[in-house]
């Protein structure tokens, strides 16, 4: 069967782009810009025309699934995600991939995967106990920084050695990653590191909203991380 990705219309211009519609379209397009990628690079990654990408970020359809699957790849997403199928699932609800290798990361590797911002999780120890949370952070000269609530959860991380996790599952490939940074915590009050730090997490807001004026710094002295590898993909 002709796969219709192959066949689409012309070239599109990136700054003249259709805006995106539909739940797939919107996905399609979040996670496209917010890789950095254009339509034609996309199409590139997954072997189709740009006006096909166009089509199924602006037009309600059906795709096979050999598409949806090399769109996935490229997107470095699943096609569940990209779906809305697996939205309330927690990840890693497949079947593990064959004969999969653990891989250890080097430091280097560990923070260009942590990136320069985006969703993590905390431990902190509190009179309650030992407690998980997820935060937005950013990433500044070594250290992780996340912005929270005096009075939350979070924000007991200061004065503690503290762990903070980010990973990565690709359900529809079996494979993912995971970095752990291990150091003490501390809050940021002085008004030029305060400042640094806003014009630093300008890039991202807190999903969860409210009022959180509390800089929590760490300052790792342990990063490691692994990869689960699927050789052949």
């Amino acid at each position: 069967m002709t796969d219709p990705a192959r066949n689409g219309p012309a070239d599109d211009q990136a700054e003249h782009e259709v805006p995106a519609t539909g739940d797939i379209g919107r996905r399609v397009a979040a996670r496209r810009k917010y890789l950095g990628l254009s339509r034609r690079e996309l199409a590139l990654r997954t072997a189709s025309a740009p006006g096909y990408i166009e089509y199924v970020e602006t037009q309600p359809g059906a795709h096979g699934m050999g598409f949806m699957v090399r769109l996935a790849h490229a997107l470095e997403t699943t096609v569940d995600d990209l779906t809305g199928t697996a939205v309330d699932l927690p990840p890693g609800v497949g079947r593990a991939a064959y004969r999969p290798e653990l891989v250890e990361l080097g430091e280097e590797e560990c923070w260009n995967l942590v990136g320069t911002h985006g969703v993590g999780r905390v431990v902190v120890s509190n009179e309650r106990g030992p407690a998980v949370f997820p935060v937005n952070y950013v990433c500044v000269e070594g250290e992780i920084a996340y912005r929270t609530a005096p009075d939350s959860g979070p924000a007991d991380a200061d004065g503690h050695e503290t762990a903070f996790e980010v990973d990565h599952i690709d359900d529809a490939f079996s494979r993912g990653w995971s970095v752990l940074l291990v150091g003490r915590a501390h809050a940021v009050t002085e008004q030029s590191a305060v400042r640094r730090l806003d014009e630093a997490h300008s890039s991202t807001t807190a999903w969860a909203g409210g009022s959180r004026d509390r800089w929590i710094v760490i300052t790792p002295d342990r990063v490691t991380g692994r990869r689960i590898v699927v050789h052949g993909l």
